[in-house]
């Protein structure tokens, strides 16, 4: 039995719990306000700019010349591809990328991105895939089983799902979830309890990033 197909029970109460939460659920039906999905955008910009980095010290420590390209390539659709969907964002509700960048992060955006860059900067390359995992593989999952329910009226809602449902999200989703399967396959019993660990860790993380948006989570001091 692959890694996975051992973490997706787990993974799957993490999943239900994000797509019924009300953030995600009104994005599905097409009744989220505006002001916490710009809160989601501005805070997932700066996440992702840390999760390049991620992309950056997996590269660097990836054990062949095919992982790392791949790490590489991941670097680049992040900061040029899925970046520019949330300057896209931005502009329709008049925020700047000048104001995109100087987003301040939340406690929950600044614990996730510190937990996945220590990861990646400490860690083993199979911790860093592991540490990387939830979020293609929940982004995906949240997606799809929104996209059965139905496309909202919502363009900008409507296009999220697009995204994180269609084909190439789901193909890199897949490739990363063969990636967990091969490099299981090479670690040690221990090692492999570590990645389960790890990926519950960011899936943890993954609803509370929604939960923060919901709430527009703010310092209290």
């Amino acid at each position: 039995m692959a890694f996975t197909d051992d973490l997706e029970p787990i993974a799957d109460e993490y999943w239900g719990a994000i797509v019924d939460h009300p953030m995600v659920a009104r994005l599905g039906d097409g009744t989220l306000d505006e002001e916490p999905f710009e809160y989601w955008v501005r805070q997932d910009y700066v996440y992702l700019i840390e999760y390049g980095r991620v992309f950056a010290l997996g590269a660097a420590k990836a054990s062949s010349i095919a992982r790392m390209g791949q790490f590489a390539e991941l670097l680049d659709a992040t900061i040029n591809t899925e970046m520019d969907l949330h300057r896209e964002y931005a502009a329709e509700v008049g925020i700047s990328e000048a104001e995109l960048e100087t987003t301040e992060p939340s406690p929950t955006t600044r614990g996730y991105t510190d937990f996945l860059v220590r990861t990646a900067s400490i860690g083993t390359f199979g911790d860093t895939v592991a540490a990387l995992l939830p979020c293609m593989w929940g982004f995906n999952e949240t997606a799809k089983r929104l996209d059965v329910r139905g496309r909202p009226d919502e363009e900008r809602y409507a296009a999220w799902i697009d995204t994180y449902a269609g084909e190439e999200f789901t193909d890199l989703t897949e490739w990363c979830l063969d990636l967990m399967d091969e490099v299981a396959v090479e670690s040690t019993t221990e090692e492999r309890e570590r990645y389960q660990e790890l990926f519950e860790t960011s899936a943890r993380y993954e609803y509370r990033f929604w939960d923060a948006a919901w709430r527009q989570e703010a310092w209290s001091i």
